[in-house]
């Protein structure tokens, strides 16, 4: 057996957790491979509503393994609060979540780093979610790092206390207030004893023997290709490989295991931060979108800047992943536009470009938008793709002409059961 994966083409936000948990059934083990609790990862089912920032998304499927793979971060906090959350719904946690002893651990003096740094840069902040995962990121890359099968050496408190003691003279730089840190050690010292409780693994091996044992596995991606640190709208970037690639080096597959791409993408576009958004909409069509897409971040609570669907960066992204099929969400928040706009190319210093060019500038990038019809139609109670109203299929239509891609599944709410498939995905 092989891998598939399954990401976000934006940046971010794009309902990778209600498909990843539609999709599980079909699947063995359900892995993520990048990211932290800076996700939001969102699931509605049987009327609540379901937020994971580290956890993977296919925990309330039974019968499902859940792997958080190396290349992920985790703050022990965060992870106990998710996993007390999950004992309400019967999840057997300690017999379908296993965790990387590679994963690096994010400290709280991480956290407060990631604080002095954004407040450090003033007006030009790059937008962070403040969890200190840029922090942890660069003690990983820097050969610093505390990982998770650090907390099972008998010297775990000794290494703690080394890393604490060089961001303390880090933040003694930036002249941060470090009083909370005492409350933040002590509970995140609690929360090292739970996580001790858990099946820690070589996650590397345990998924590779999975697909030599024939098993299915699914690589689930956190935040977006356009967050991507290589290929983002750097610096307003994630600190990690968002795109297809980082699926290989956080968790330990070949290239050649890769099977299928998924890529999930918002019927318009979203942003959280700072950063370029070539097509955001600052006026009431944008509160418009917002309002009837909720939008507003699972993770911070911050408004969403939205716009509409941006084609070059789209093309960019299942380029850079290698996208075999398409999925797309919230396509039942635009019902009630007569028209929409999509951006085809942006007229950039003088030309007319249809890809992302280097090092984009605020207002640097116009969009060149082409109008379709809209649809007004409720499509929340859809069951079948025969229902999809005429319009509504011609935009799908349009979009798979233009990314030459097709489009497997259409999202209709935020429900599992609100979701339209018109081509089989998975194995």
């Amino acid at each position: 057996m092989k891998v598939d994966v399954l990401l976000g083409l934006q940046w971010g936000d794009e309902g990778k957790g209600k498909i990843v948990d539609v999709l599980t059934p079909k699947y063995d083990v359900i892995a993520r491979f990048q990211g932290g609790p800076n996700a939001g990862h969102t699931l509605e089912f049987e009327g609540i509503k379901h937020v994971l920032h580290t956890i993977p998304s296919g925990i309330f499927r039974e019968n499902t393994q859940n792997v958080i793979g190396n290349g992920v971060v985790i703050d022990p906090v965060i992870l106990k609060k998710e996993l007390d959350a999950l004992i309400p719904f019967g999840v057997k946690v300690n017999e379908v979540l296993k965790v990387s002893r590679k994963a690096h651990l994010i400290l709280p003096t991480h956290k407060l780093l990631d604080a002095a740094s954004e407040k450090a840069k003033g007006k030009d902040k790059i937008g962070s979610t403040l969890k200190g995962i840029g922090p942890t990121y660069m003690d990983k890359t820097g050969r610093n790092g505390l990982r998770v099968g650090d907390i099972e050496a008998a010297d775990f408190k000794e290494r703690y206390n080394r890393l604490k003691e060089k961001h303390l003279q880090l933040l003694g730089n930036f002249n941060f207030d470090t009083h909370e840190l005492g409350a933040l050690e002590k509970e995140w010292m609690s929360a090292i004893k739970e996580m001790q409780n858990l099946i820690l693994i070589d996650s590397e091996h345990y998924i590779n023997a999975c697909m030599k044992n024939g098993q299915a596995v699914l690589a689930e991606g956190a935040q977006g290709s356009l967050l991507d640190i290589d290929f983002g709208s750097y610096p307003f970037v994630t600190s990690s490989n968002t795109i297809c690639a980082g699926a290989c080096t956080g968790l330990g597959i070949a290239p050649n295991r890769i099977n299928e791409v998924f890529g999930i993408f918002k019927a318009y576009c979203t942003r959280v931060g700072s950063g370029p958004f070539p097509t955001e909409l600052k006026d009431k069509v944008g509160e418009k979108i917002r309002a009837a897409g909720h939008e507003f971040g699972a993770t911070t609570g911050r408004p969403r800047r939205c716009g509409w669907l941006d084609l070059p960066a789209l093309k960019y992204a299942i380029m850079l992943n290698g996208v075999t099929k398409l999925i797309m969400t919230k396509s039942d928040v635009l019902s009630g536009f007569d028209s929409i706009d999509i951006c085809t190319h942006y007229n950039y210093r003088g030309e007319k470009i249809d890809y992302l060019p280097f090092g984009v500038e605020e207002g640097e990038l116009e969009p060149v938008y082409e109008s379709i019809p809209g649809w007004n139609e409720d499509l929340t109670g859809l069951q079948s793709a025969d229902e999809l109203p005429e319009t509504l299929n011609n935009y799908v239509d349009y979009l798979e002409k233009a990314l030459e891609t097709p489009i497997a599944i259409v999202s209709v709410g935020p429900d599992r059961s609100q979701t339209i498939i018109r081509e089989a995905v998975g194995v």
